[in-house]
């Protein structure tokens, strides 16, 4: 009997497997019987055998990796137990269990780890957040089944400024996204700013949020199972069926809406935080037109306090950025100034990974560092007018 759904690429992994291994070793339970069969550089070295009786199903197959073909045949334990991990997620209820019994690696004990999660994507969603701020209680979470094809889909949006959205598509990491993708953008889009319309939420004169302004903060958790899977890209990790994205975008509308309207005070929350990217995203745009300005006014002014170096060959020079002005005064005196430029900013610069871009822009130790580099800032940056290539 063939799967429903299968999570392999090309169809021939063990075959694969086979032929890259000095030594395969294939056990299966099924119709009774334990059946093995051994193979010696590819080929079986004796027919299959029909062995001892058994009520139990499954397969184990064990294989030693070719040291001919490959540079190393050494295997890291938390790379595998991550895949695990993920597959675990990816099918709730299933228990999956990984042994190091290697001891060289774990010494006397051999290390076990077990996978196991009742809540499959709201676990795994959880598990991604727990070091995150929440910025509403609940985990959405919802699920359909439609002819050939079921989606699974768990979010929750956290005080962070940036979205954390994993795609999949018979558990194998889409990480390029794809049809699945697109059909979840569309119908969270149009969900949340439907629902802000209708509740006030934005006012009559605004624009829309935009899909990054309601992606901001999220984490989120898509898996859809289909019979005949078309990956693409060169790294086949894109999702193609068209049918995908028509049958994402429904189910997401559906249930999202519904989730909306059943949550109203989580709701405005979600809403709240977007509002606030939008805002935030403007000043940004406000503010990088500032500079902009501001650099074909005064395209010749550098920071007050950059101690600049007399070359003007980029690739020469080099620009030490120091704390306070007493280190610059230290600097200053001990540099090279042909090719050594110094320039002196306040202690305890601004966190600039956990700050929005608008905040970020109006710093003015940052201001100081982006003028001195040179290169402009998001649209207009151009790596080619770098005054330094050593910082």
């Amino acid at each position: 009997k063939s799967y429903a759904v299968s999570g392999g690429l090309h169809g021939v992994g063990v075959s694969v497997v086979n032929a890259l291994s000095s030594r395969l070793e294939v056990e299966i339970r099924r119709d009774g019987h334990v059946w093995r069969q051994q193979y010696q550089l590819t080929r079986p070295t004796a027919d299959l055998s029909k062995d001892e009786s058994t009520e139990e199903t499954g397969t184990q197959i064990t294989f030693w990796a070719d040291g001919s073909i490959f540079e190393t045949t050494t295997y890291n334990f938390e790379t595998l137990a991550r895949r695990m991990q993920e597959t675990a997620f990816l099918n709730k209820g299933l228990s999956i269990t990984i042994r190091d019994e290697r001891p060289e690696f774990t010494g006397d004990a051999p290390v076990v780890h077990t996978y196991h999660y009742e809540d499959g994507l709201a676990d795994f969603v959880r598990h991604l957040n727990a070091a995150k701020d929440p910025a509403h209680a609940s985990i959405i979470s919802f699920e359909e089944e439609g002819d050939g094809i079921s989606v699974e889909i768990a979010m929750q949006w956290n005080q962070s400024y940036t979205s954390s959205v994993h795609t999949f598509a018979n558990t194998i990491n889409t990480a390029e996204g794809g049809t699945h993708e697109e059909g979840f953008r569309a119908a969270l889009t149009s969900i949340v700013n439907r629902y802000a319309r209708d509740q006030r939420l934005v006012r009559e004169k605004e624009d829309n949020l935009t899909g990054d302004d309601i992606r901001e903060g999220l984490t989120a958790i898509i898996s859809v199972k289909l019979a005949d899977p078309q990956f693409e890209g060169q790294t086949k990790t894109k999702l193609g069926n068209t049918e995908a994205k028509s049958f994402v975008q429904r189910v997401t509308n559906e249930h999202l809406r519904d989730w909306f309207e059943r949550n109203p005070g989580e709701a405005k929350d979600i809403v709240t935080k977007a509002n606030q990217a939008a805002r935030a995203r403007v000043a940004a745009r406000q503010a990088r037109d500032l500079t902009r300005r501001k650099t074909l006014l005064e395209s010749t002014s550098l920071p007050g306090k950059l101690s600049d170096c007399q070359s003007t060959e980029p690739e020469k020079s080099e620009v030490y950025i120091v704390e306070g002005d007493s280190a610059g005064g230290s600097a200053k005196g001990g540099r090279d100034p042909h090719y050594q430029a110094i320039l002196p900013i306040r202690g305890k610069i601004l966190n600039v990974e956990k700050s929005r871009i608008d905040r970020i822009l109006k710093n003015n130790e940052v201001q100081a560092i982006i003028t001195a580099m040179g290169t402009g800032v998001h649209d207009e940056f151009d790596i080619e007018k770098l005054r330094y290539h050593k910082i």
